[in-house]
């Protein structure tokens, strides 16, 4: 079960641009689309270079994190054998909704993609083992999962004090606080993208074979991790697909809309997709970090110029997240909250009302 997208571009391989780090690199670079922003966060000047890769991209890689490989490779390698079991035996942990296994339908709104995957709660900074029942599941399995949440929390909350003092606001917390406090709404997914044989029709057809539509993240920010296999993408401004090159030594951040809203649009929520791979599985592990649901999302007082007016109408997490699930992978969903944009009558906004989750 695939979604067509795009043609592919002629000449694909000029946009598959290689990462290097931007230490000894001017913005202006960035500005050419040369190159993915690669942050050494031991680097003092890791803030700057954070605050402006937001600006550029909403997509950055971060080296130098302080997370070891033994507990990215215990996970992954739990995560493998738990997608290595039959089929029969990996749907006792489903159907998602939307937490729990997931195989090929994402989300409630007719989304397919090459993909199967878990999506778990994270409560207080923890994966809540109430979010799905995994049979005969081992406690080394949750220790692994929690031990790996534990730290992509804190690269997120590091990453986002890191922004708060390039963006020369206060407090330093300001961001960070909405991912540690207790009713923070975050949650962790696991994606497993089989390798898929029938990858050479679609490209002869002058199709893309998605492993996972085209999407922004809705909470503040995502930290990504991935096994050594191609097939993410993001968009840059002009709307150019451009290919990541894996490293599963490293994370990737990306700027969610939540942060875009935050930023009064400074930072850019980035649109990313995921390629099926004809050769190779891919194996990735998501944070979500995201506020309470009953945070009020608008535009930071302390990083609004005088007469500054918001970009957005405000609404709180839950009116936003609930809003999400109404919609399309591919929407616009954010734009639904742009102050200047004119609805039609028969385009309202949905009954936000109507789902509870």
């Amino acid at each position: 079960m695939v979604v067509s997208s795009q043609p592919i571009l002629q000449n694909s391989s000029n946009l598959y641009r290689t990462c290097k780090s931007t230490s000894d690199l001017h913005f202006s670079d960035i500005n050419n689309n040369s190159v993915i922003p690669v942050i050494d966060m031991l680097d003092p000047k890791a803030k700057f270079l954070i605050t402006k890769a937001c600006e550029e991209f909403g997509f950055f890689k971060i080296v130098n994190h302080g997370v070891s490989d033994d507990t990215m490779i215990k996970l992954e390698r739990d995560a493998v054998k738990f997608f290595d079991l039959p089929q029969c035996d990996k749907d006792k942990a489903g159907p998602a909704s939307p937490y729990g296994y997931g195989n090929k339908r994402i989300g409630s709104n007719g989304d397919v993609g090459w993909v199967e995957y878990i999506l778990l709660a994270v409560n207080d900074g923890l994966v809540s083992e109430k979010s799905v029942a995994f049979p005969g599941t081992p406690h080394l399995f949750w220790y692994a999962l929690n031990e790996y949440v534990a730290a992509v929390r804190n690269i997120a909350c590091v990453v986002l004090e890191k922004m708060a003092d390039g963006l020369k606001i206060e407090p330093k917390n300001v961001l960070s606080r909405m991912l540690k406090d207790e009713k923070s709404d975050s949650c962790f997914r696991v994606n497993h993208y089989p390798p898929c044989t029938e990858i050479e029709a679609y490209l002869k057809g002058g199709r893309n074979f998605i492993g996972f539509g085209e999407h922004t993240d809705p909470q503040v920010i995502s930290v990504i991790r991935s096994n050594n296999t191609t097939g993410l993408q993001i968009s840059l401004k002009d709307g150019t697909w451009v290919s990541v090159p894996p490293d599963e030594h490293s994370f990737f951040i990306i700027v969610g809309d939540s942060l875009q809203v935050l930023t009064n649009g400074r930072f850019k929520s980035v649109k990313h997709r995921v390629l099926a791979n004809s050769v190779r599985s891919r194996l990735s592990m998501i944070y979500f970090g995201g506020p309470p649901l009953n945070e009020k999302i608008l535009p930071l007082s302390s990083l609004m110029e005088e007469g500054e007016e918001s970009l957005y109408k405000e609404f709180t997490w839950h009116e936003y997240k609930k809003s999400t699930y109404m919609t399309k992978l591919s929407a616009d969903r954010l734009g639904l909250f742009e102050k200047n944009m004119i609805v039609p009558y028969a385009k309202k906004l949905p009954n936000l009302g109507k789902i509870i989750l």
